[in-house]
């Protein structure tokens, strides 16, 4: 018979999880997917649904089911599972790591040690990913790129300059003739096309291709017959260029922009090579060719300009001059500690010293005894060393790629003092540096050292640490031998601060200033009411309880002390010449109030009554008809039954209120509740939670009944005008106030107002009185029993839940669980029988 019982317990509980899995299944299955679409969705909230279908108990492999039961199209499921994979892949993916560090002018550069890694890794993913860095930052790594890629910067030639005297004049030049002395004349002439000016009375001259000086010498010869004061002196020539002609040049090779450029003839290299926007990534910097007359006149190297602000040949254009820009020969790249990382192009006659001051030198940190090396190889690449010996010998390559690394963050000669010292830091290591002499040289131990153990951090030579103690006033006495400081030994020696609990005193009640104290010795219960403020009004001296804690109380025994409890009594001036009690460390002072000492409490009465205002209660019992008759009773248009009582209550209760209508509210949005239906519910519930439904008229009728309440600190009590209409709202068909009628009933004030919306909850139907009180409707058989209405009454229809048809999965769901549990049943009761 046993045997049956536990069948029939064990075969109850299967059920019990049958169908709580069922009703898990049915939860899961609420929502409707009809109108989802997945590619709305975002990954946030497809991890949602993963972790909804994991929380229940299902695997993952039942999306596809669970979604077909919601509702959700063929088509869009399929893209569920595809989002699902890729977020779950995303998930579990490892992010890639940043290969590149920023230079010092905040352009990106390979580190060191992603180089090596990616040389040593045998993955092409991260080889590729290293190549594409390198080529993003090609460009503005390339050193003097940026000369000719700032907008702001311009090279036009200077055209107010004075003439110079190599000028090469050419045809259409404009030359400006001044004779001054014992003659004076001017002549304004325009060099042909053959390179001739016509000079009055003087002829033809031949100026062209002469500069200004080897023309104004043939012009003078020319003019010394006609103007005599020009071979004595007495007469003096000037020549000088009015208009600039202008000259075409071609720029051709590996410029940014090659072609024919027009120019005027005052302009240079650096005009013509700027007009460009300067050589390409491929372009040479070191060796930009000008050729005239098919022979090369002049090599311009722009690291002159840059590194030394020489411009030597930046020679002057001529007419039809070409301008060539080569490839590169070399080019190395220096990045790391070095105060210009960029890529430099180098000739073949400079070493690596020539790079460094190219790069502007090592910087404060930069590890300077040894250099790494990237070089390519006909096959692969190779890491070498270069160390600072060989600095001035060691020949670049192209594509070298030189490391410049920190020096390490290690100190050859540290050791460190910390603790109870009066200077504690680090101190210079040197071969007579004890653990005495760092004392000495930290001035000295604190008062409050802890003397009898410190300790010494050392390195040992695995690089593993160990701690050597030591007995501090025995080492400074002499009575045990000093110890010999190594390099990076840490000494710490503690407060007897630090090895004990901080203390400290409590005292809280009718003072100032409740709270903590710092604990001192010999502190007496006096001085720690003087440190808290002293007492408040309400204090009293004859009662304050200290409590003590105990150090030796008895753990076996039942009745063992657990505090030990003092009752004081101490003069309320606290003079300093009475009996102090003094206190312990962790003791908890408590201030009692004064016995009888009350503060005054205030109520208010507003409305219908001769004397309106704020009232202090005079005593404990004092009611509310009390209180009306201190108000002067009532005036004639008092309406007794509408009268309220607003109380504030406690902060715990008004707390849980809170909390109840966050719930409230909570549910009403989780069923979709209308907008406006909420707003009124929280809007009654706000303003009706703090009142007190009291009946005035019955209160001032018999004075002293229960229903004459006590009057609380911040009651408000109010006794309006007489109410003439019914508020109507909620689920109304017309929400309006109609006026108020003692023949009508609830039911007629309803109709009055519409009627009831389609939606509306009549069972749950409710009354809320000018007090402050509510009834509700009432449930007799099959017909619904509504409250009374009585003027100035609000009436509030709720609206009924929505309720959702169950799906063909959720069908299935629940009709298979009654079926397995009604095959379960029939297995128990054959087994019973």
């Amino acid at each position: 018979m046993n045997i049956k019982k536990y069948l029939l317990f064990f075969s109850l509980i299967f059920c019990f999880a049958l169908l709580s899995n069922n009703l898990q299944a049915q939860t899961i299955n609420q929502q409707n997917f009809s109108n989802v679409r997945v590619d709305d969705l975002t990954d946030e909230q497809i991890r949602q649904i993963i972790k909804q279908i994991q929380s229940s108990g299902l695997p993952e492999s039942q999306l596809e089911q669970i979604a077909a039961s919601r509702g959700m199209q063929p088509s869009e499921i399929a893209k569920l599972r595809a989002r699902v994979e890729a977020v779950n892949a995303k998930s579990s993916a490892t992010g890639a790591t940043d290969a590149t560090v920023k230079g010092k002018d905040g352009s990106k550069s390979r580190s060191f040690e992603g180089e090596v890694e990616n040389i040593a890794s045998s993955d092409d993913k991260k080889t590729e990913y290293a190549a594409d860095v390198a080529l993003q930052s090609l460009k503005s790594k390339i050193f003097g790129k940026e000369l000719f890629s700032n907008a702001s910067t311009t090279f036009e030639p200077n055209l107010r300059l004075a003439t110079p005297l190599n000028y090469i004049i050419g045809t259409s030049d404009q030359l400006l003739i001044d004779i001054y002395g014992y003659s004076e004349v001017s002549y304004n002439l325009t060099v042909s096309p053959e390179g001739t000016i016509n000079v009055p009375y003087a002829g033809i001259v031949q100026v062209g291709g002469l500069t200004v000086e080897a023309a104004t010498s043939r012009i003078k010869n020319k003019l010394s017959g006609i103007y005599s004061g020009l071979s004595s002196g007495n007469t003096k020539l000037s020549v000088t260029i009015g208009n600039i002609r202008s000259i075409k040049v071609i720029l051709t090779g590996e410029v940014m922009k090659p072609g024919t450029y027009t120019l005027p003839s005052l302009a240079t290299l650096f005009n013509a090579l700027y007009s460009s926007g300067g050589p390409t990534d491929n372009g040479s910097f070191r060796n930009i060719e000008v050729i005239r007359n098919g022979r090369k006149v002049a090599s311009l190297d722009v690291y002159d300009f840059l590194l030394r602000g020489d411009l030597k040949n930046n020679i002057r254009l001529q007419d039809q001059d070409i301008i060539r820009v080569p490839v590169y020969l070399k080019r190395v790249e220096i990045v790391g500690e070095i105060k210009r990382p960029a890529i430099f192009e180098m000739k073949e006659n400079e070493n690596f010293n020539d790079l460094l001051d190219f790069a502007g030198g090592f910087t404060e940190r930069a590890y300077k005894a040894r250099i790494k090396v990237l070089r390519n190889t006909d096959t692969e690449q190779k890491i070498a060393d270069v160390v600072a010996d060989d600095f001035s010998l060691y020949q670049l390559k192209s594509g070298d790629i030189y490391f410049v690394n920190e020096i390490l963050d290690r100190f050859t000669n540290r050791v460190t003092i910390e603790g109870a010292v009066f200077r504690p830091g680090q101190y210079e290591l040197d071969s007579t540096s004890t653990v005495k002499s760092l004392i000495q040289k930290a001035e000295g131990l604190k008062e409050d050292a802890f003397k009898y153990r410190a300790y010494i951090t050392r390195l040992t030579d695995d690089l593993n640490t160990e701690l050597i103690s030591f007995n501090v006033a025995k080492l400074l006495s002499g009575e045990v031998a000093d110890i010999p400081l190594k390099r990076e030994d840490v000494i710490s020696i503690s407060s007897i601060f630090d090895l004990r609990e901080e203390y400290k005193v409590t005292i809280n009640g009718e003072v100032r200033l409740p709270g903590e104290f710092p604990f001192s010795e010999n502190m007496s219960l006096e001085e720690l009411i003087i440190k808290s403020g002293g007492f408040k009004e309400a204090a009293t001296p004859q009662r304050i309880e200290i409590s003590r804690r105990v150090k030796n109380s008895d753990a076996t025994s039942k009745s063992a002390l657990s505090a030990e409890v003092f009752i004081m009594s101490i003069d309320k001036n606290l003079n300093i010449e009475a009996a102090k009690f003094v206190l312990q460390p962790f003791d908890i002072v408590t201030v009692r109030s004064a016995p009888g000492y009350q503060i005054q409490r205030n109520i208010r009465i507003d409305g219908e009554v001769l004397y309106p205002g704020t009232y202090t209660i005079t005593k404990k019992d004092e009611r509310i008809s009390d209180i009306i008759k201190r108000a002067g009773g009532l005036t004639a248009l008092a309406y007794t039954d509408g009268a309220s009582l607003k109380r504030a209550g406690d902060i715990s209760t008004e707390i849980d209120k809170e909390k109840e209508t966050l719930k409230i509210q909570r549910f009403q949005q989780t069923q979709k509740i209308a907008k406006d239906s909420i707003s009124q519910n929280g809007e009654n519930l706000a303003a009706r939670n703090n009142f007190v439904g009291v009946n005035l008229t019955k209160i001032l009728d018999k004075p002293g009944l229960k229903e004459d309440l006590f009057l609380q600190d911040g009651d408000i009590i109010n006794v309006p005008i007489e109410l003439q209409t019914v508020k109507v709202s909620g689920e109304i068909l017309s929400p309006n106030t109609v006026i108020y009628n003692k023949n009508k009933t609830f039911k007629s004030y309803v109709d009055n107002a519409g009627g009831f919306s389609v939606n509306a909850l009549k069972r749950r139907s409710y009354i809320i009185y000018a007090n402050g009180s509510v009834r509700s409707t009432k449930k007799f058989f099959l017909f619904n029993n509504y409250p009374i209405v009585k003027t100035g009454s609000e009436i509030f229809v709720p609206k009924n839940l929505d309720k959702r048809k169950l799906t063909a999965g959720e069908i299935v769901g629940i009709t298979s669980g009654i079926a397995s549990f009604g095959a379960i049943l029939l297995g128990v009761l054959n087994l019973l029988k």
